[in-house]
């Protein structure tokens, strides 16, 4: 894409904000060129966010019925998924996964209930106590 070419459609998921993209200037040259978005973008986050309200939903669904742990809810309130939690708790998927069973995260040692608190940015005690559905 050339410099000219930017997209420049005022992408409401940004908020105002600019972001790089990389476009060619008249030399052929690779340069850092900001841009307020564009359509197509801001339409596939629209549609990925409203997925992970529907996730989310499910999810406080699942543990208000009982068959569902409070974490697969704050996962998805935080815009993440599996893999993301994964990695950013650094506990291994398959675990992630395992601990979304109410009997397994009711026995997580405080050490793992931590690294998940700090990786969804809440406290312990909010992840222990579940979710106020009030």
């Amino acid at each position: 894409m050339k410099i000219k070419d930017t997209p420049q459609y005022h992408n409401k998921t940004l908020e105002g904000a600019k972001k790089a993209c990389y476009a060619q200037d008249e030399n052929g040259e690779y340069k850092i060129v900001a841009s307020i978005g564009w359509e197509v973008e801001e339409t596939v986050t629209l549609l990925a966010v409203e997925e992970l309200k529907r996730q989310e939903n499910e999810a406080l669904k699942g543990y208000l019925e009982g068959y569902l742990s409070p974490l697969p809810y704050y996962m998805y309130q935080r815009r993440m998924d599996i893999p993301t939690l994964s990695c950013t708790a650094g506990i291994c998927r398959w675990r992630v996964k395992r601990h979304f069973k109410p009997s397994v995260f009711k026995n997580l040692s405080r050490k793992i209930l931590v690294r998940y608190a700090e990786a969804l940015d809440i406290e312990v005690e909010d992840l222990m106590r579940g979710i106020d559905n009030g």
